[in-house]
C-alpha cells in the first residue's frame, strides 16, 4: 500500500480539527481553550501546506524558481497572535471561574437542571 504524503498531511489536519471541534464543545473551560489553540494549529499547518515545500530552492530571485514566502509569513503572523489569544483567552476562564465559582462554560454545574446558581 503506498500512501501519498498529501493524503497524510490532510487526514493529520482532519483529525487535529476534529479533536480541537471535540474540545471546544465540552462544558468545561479549560478543554475549550485547548480545543481553540488546536483549531489554530490545523489552520496553521493547512496554510503552510497550501504554499507549498520547496526543497532546496531560493527564497527569492529574479528570474528563477522559488519558494513563495507569503505562506511562511503568515503562518508566522498567526502563531504570535494565536499565541497572544490563547493567554487573553486563559486569563478570560481564570476570571470567570473566580467570578462564578465553577470552571464550566455556561456557568452551571451539571445536573442543576438548568438553574443559575445563586
Amino acid at each position: 500500500m503506498n500512501v501519498s504524503l498529501e493524503f497524510l498531511v490532510a487526514t493529520g489536519i482532519g483529525w487535529i480539527t476534529a479533536c480541537g471541534i471535540y474540545l471546544v464543545l465540552r462544558g468545561r473551560s479549560f478543554p475549550v481553550v485547548i480545543g481553540l489553540t488546536l483549531l489554530g494549529y490545523a489552520v496553521n499547518v493547512f496554510i503552510f501546506a497550501m504554499g507549498r515545500l520547496w526543497v532546496g530552492m531560493p527564497p527569492i530571485l529574479d528570474g528563477a524558481p522559488s519558494a513563495d514566502p507569503l505562506p511562511q509569513a503568515l503562518v508566522l503572523t498567526a502563531i504570535v497572535i494565536g499565541f497572544a489569544t490563547t493567554g487573553l483567552v486563559i486569563e478570560m476562564a481564570l476570571r470567570a471561574r473566580h467570578e462564578t465559582g465553577t470552571d464550566h462554560v455556561d456557568g452551571q454545574e451539571p445536573g442543576s437542571g438548568g438553574k443559575p446558581e445563586s
